[in-house]
């Protein structure tokens, strides 16, 4: 039975799908400067847990937005003297681009917000009828104390809420706000920003409600996988359930929740705000995708990876001692020998909670294997079969 991490309820379920079909959505990049390893973590991640979900027969509809609308890119395009248009359309290429050189499945559906605002406006109606929000000068505000279980996915104090509110984007000192908690959902628009029009007036839509807006009309509620980078977790993902669950009235909006770690740099977070960033665009041409995702999944995706070269360098060996038992001749078809050990070994780490380190773990001893049976003659074709099937389950590639 497959095992997952759900944050909400702080515990791991077994999971299965709420349908014939799972639906998946995973809060994509603000397209202003792809992509670092953080960004790679993160897909890499939910790039293993849909192949797995494949290998084990379901069949996953899998939805990644682009935040085109957004101040951070606005904030990037005026720096650069460019269209922030201009700027989110290079940077999204560019993305795809890394995922493609990292052997990343691109999603099913990649709506952009900017085309999407229709459906956020619509959102914002129903929230104001149902009396979970409230205008004022031109902003619509979430009122959260219509929502008793506010605050249920981050669990922390409301001290520490209003805190990472005001770092992370929000501004709980904002008077026209009921309380300091209260988030946006529809703004007026600055002078050299994009608008789009409303019953409001001419504007654009607050940063949460993009994701549930495009989450809700590419999957419907509820969804069974919602995932993101933890540093999500509050206050976007904690908006995100509170406007879902008011405007459609499901709930759960989401049945699983999961989020991946954070990738620090000499002991701080890399993120663009600081400079800190290692880029996977230098990576791949030096290492091969097959060792970056062999050092990113040698660290467990809830735990936070500490970047050290030395271990991208080990990765970078494995991925070509595996490569090498692929190559090795086999005359014969079947070697005989027991197989089943290392396949059900290798599923149940993948079936708890996604554990990628045990899984290579047991790559590695397969492809031993397989060197030491051919290096005394005997047939490896069979082995050599698993090694592919179960290295392309964490994305691997295996070629010289």
């Amino acid at each position: 039975m497959l095992r997952l991490y759900d944050t909400l309820s702080a515990s791991k379920r077994v999971f299965e799908p709420g349908g014939q079909v799972v639906k998946l959505y995973v809060c994509g990049l603000t397209p202003y400067d792809a992509t670092h390893l953080g960004h790679a973590f993160t897909f890499v991640s939910f790039d293993v847990l849909i192949r797995l979900l494949q290998y084990l027969g379901h069949e996953v509809q899998y939805v990644q937005n682009v935040t085109d609308v957004d101040d951070p890119l606005f904030e990037k395009a005026r720096e650069l003297g460019v269209s922030h248009q201009v700027l989110a359309a290079r940077e999204t290429e560019r993305f795809n681009a890394d995922m493609r050189d990292l052997n990343v499945l691109p999603p099913n559906v990649q709506p952009r917000a900017s085309r999407e605002i229709p459906d956020m406006v619509e959102i914002v109606k129903r929230l104001l009828e149902n009396g979970n929000a409230y205008q004022a000068d031109g902003h619509v505000y979430y009122s959260i104390r219509t929502d008793p279980e506010y605050g249920k996915l981050f669990k922390g104090s409301r001290e520490l809420m209003i805190e990472l509110a005001r770092q992370r984007g929000g501004n709980p000192d904002d008077p026209r706000r009921h309380d300091p908690l209260d988030f946006v959902l529809w703004r007026p628009a600055g002078e050299d920003e994009p608008r789009a029009t409303s019953p409001w007036g001419a504007g654009l839509p607050g940063w949460h409600l993009e994701c549930s807006a495009m989450s809700l009309k590419y999957l419907g509620a509820p969804l069974d996988i919602h995932g993101g980078g933890s540093d999500l977790i509050f206050p976007h993902h904690e908006n995100e359930i509170a406007q879902s669950e008011s405007a459609t009235k499901v709930r759960p909006f989401a049945r699983f929740w999961m989020h991946t770690g954070m990738v620090y740099l000499g002991g701080q977070k890399m993120s663009k705000s600081l400079g800190n960033m290692v880029f996977v665009r230098e990576l791949v041409p030096e290492y091969g995708s097959d060792a970056v995702r062999l050092y990113l999944s040698g660290c467990h995706y809830r735990a936070e990876l500490q970047h050290v070269p030395a271990l991208l360098e080990r990765a970078s060996r494995l991925a070509r001692a595996l490569t090498q038992a692929l190559m090795l001749p086999s005359e014969s078809s079947s070697s005989g020998a027991d197989l089943a050990e290392y396949r059900d070994r290798f599923i149940e780490r993948m079936s708890d909670d996604l554990d990628t380190p045990g899984a290579i773990q047991v790559l590695r001893e397969l492809g031993e294997g397989i060197q030491r049976r051919a290096s005394m003659g005997g047939a490896v074709r069979d082995a050599q079969q698993l090694l592919c099937d179960l290295g392309a389950v964490l994305g691997l590639q295996l070629v010289a």
